[in-house]
């Protein structure tokens, strides 16, 4: 059972692979500049980049916890959320309000996955 970790530093790697199960690290923003619906897009995209990197897609995530720094921009998220889910795919999902690592990002996913 070997661990395979990609884009390691000192503080974490960017993926984790260990039994056909892919782990990514917290995901944000490419932008912090924009708002929440900008932010989710951009965070989905690299976690699909991430996925595709991987050896995995959005079809194959078991779950995700998001983290929202302001539960009124909940809605907001979804919305873009719920776009980019393809019907039937819809990982187990934690979302709870938080303190963001910069006060600029609003939202971050940390994303568990099957290999394809």
């Amino acid at each position: 059972m070997t661990i395979e970790r990609q884009e390691t530093k000192q503080r974490m790697s960017r993926i984790v692979k260990h039994n056909g199960t892919i782990y990514l690290c917290g995901q944000v923003c490419a932008d912090a500049t924009q708002g929440i619906k900008e932010q989710t897009q951009t965070m989905l995209d690299k976690v699909d980049s991430l996925l595709e990197q991987a050896g995995s897609d959005r079809n194959h995530i078991l779950s995700a916890t998001i983290y929202i720094k302001d539960m009124a921009d909940f809605a907001q998220m979804n919305e873009v959320w719920d776009n980019w889910v393809n019907e039937g795919y819809a990982p187990a999902r934690a979302c709870v309000q938080a303190s963001m690592a910069r006060d600029v990002l609003l939202v971050e996913i940390s994303v568990v996955a099957a290999e394809i």
